[in-house]
Formats: structure tokens, sequence, C-alpha cells
């Protein structure tokens, strides 16, 4: 039957938007329900195809933001001018709507609670999304499974309204086991105190864990963020095997 996953292959599949929200000016999360969803590990992404009338077709993949607990599996699209893909899914698609995903995809950018930590997470820009799951799948486990778990994010983005996940990242960081600090790097609101310029050296040193207490980091991000952040984490003394990277430049 057209449209339902066989077991052990990447198959396209119709999913339906259930809810679609936007995070930021430029960002929407779109919730799907996949029918034949066979489940996803924190950090994989899925492709998205679009086929017009004449049959022309353009293909993207999205990381996927939900935890692997969640029902659905939520993408969020960050919309890049003049591109494709992301301004048909943010300015047009709406509840009710299908399109066309397969996965889940990827192995190498994962995380679970079995893998451990602690857990330092790196985001610039839409690198946010995958490390999200992350840390939603972090916040479903069981308390004492996060007592032993701690996790510290360090997102960087250009400007206050362009935090996506703003309001749930700061409710995740009240919490013990999850630290959560900011850097804007073109402007700041007012009164504010944090960080205000691009993730360096001296920041990855004030938030990190010494290299003695083995942690895991994910770093997401536009290249250049990504070479230099993980380039500074071995320069630090971790473990590069235990540094996972994620990298992406101009996408539609």
């Amino acid at each position: 039957m057209a449209g339902t996953a066989i077991p052990g292959r990447l198959t396209w599949q119709v999913a339906t938007v259930v809810e679609a929200r936007d995070e930021t000016p430029r960002a929407r999360t779109l919730v799907l329900d996949v029918p034949e969803w066979p489940g996803h590990r924190a950090g994989q992404h899925v492709d998205v195809r679009l086929v017009a009338d004449d049959g022309y077709q353009a293909q993207r993949s999205y990381s996927i933001a939900s935890a692997p607990q969640d029902a659905h599996v939520a993408l969020t699209i960050e919309r890049i001018a003049n591109a494709e893909v992301s301004p048909y899914l943010c300015d047009v698609l709406r509840v009710g709507d299908g399109l066309e995903v397969r996965g889940p995809i990827g192995g190498y950018f994962v995380w679970d609670v079995a893998i451990g930590g602690p857990l330092m997470l790196i985001a610039g820009g839409s690198g946010i999304v995958p490390l999200m799951a992350m840390l939603r799948h972090h916040a479903r486990a069981t308390d004492a499974v996060r007592e032993r778990i701690p996790v510290r994010l360090l997102y960087s983005a250009r400007t206050w309204e362009n935090l996506i996940y703003r309001d749930e990242l700061e409710r995740l960081g009240e919490s013990t086991q999850v630290t959560v600090t900011f850097a804007l790097t073109r402007q700041a609101p007012p009164g504010w105190i944090g960080y205000r310029r691009r993730i360096d050296r001296a920041m990855l040193e004030e938030l990190g864990w010494p290299t003695s207490d083995l942690p895991r980091a994910y770093v997401c991000g536009p290249t250049p963020l990504v070479e230099s952040v993980s380039a500074l984490l071995v320069e630090l003394g971790h473990d590069p095997s235990r540094v996972r990277t994620e990298r992406f430049g101009a996408t539609g």
C-alpha cells in the first residue's frame, strides 16, 4: 500500500499536520501525525519532500524536535529567504494539510539517557532543534535518572527574539539538573546581563565541566560555529570521541 512504511526500509509516508505554532518571527514548528512512525532517537532527522503539480520535486532534511516518548513528530523549520521549501512550510502549510516524510535518519548525532552524561549541549541558531529533542527526552525521564545526568545548554542567537523555544528553555533551566545559558551576538534587550558575544574559549571554560568528569558534548549549528566550538573543546581537553557535531550551511 502506498504511504505505508516497510520495516527495515526508509519509505515515504504522508504525514498530517495536527498543530502549527510560531516559535520566532522566522521559525515555525509543525507537529505531524505519521501513521506508521517507527519511533526515533533524540538527535535524528527526517527528509521532507514537496511535489508540485507539474511533477517537480524539492527535498530537504529537518531535525526532529520532539522527544522519543511523544506520540507525534515535531519539526521546527527556520524560514530561509528565497528558498524552495522552508517558506512553504512556514507560511503556507496549515493544520490538516499533508506532506511526505521519510525517516527517522541518522545514528551518529543521537543521545538517550542510557548513554549517560554529564551532557554539554551547544547550539547556534536553529541548531537548537535536535538538542531540544535531547532536552525533552531528559525531562521525561524519571527523577532518579535525571539526577545522575546533569545537563548544561549554551545557546547562541543573534537577538532575544531569535531564541527558538525561549520560554520552554527558561522553564527547563529552573530544574536543578539543567542549566541554560544564552549568548546574544547582535542585539540584547534592556537590562541584559548575559553574554553579548559569540561562543569562545572563555565561555566554554566557564560553563563546562572538568574533562575529568568525562562529559559528552553535542554541538549543532552553522558550520563556522560548529568547527570553532568543537576545536576549542578538544583544545580544552575533551575526548574527541565524546564530542559529536552536526552542522549546516545555507539550506531551503
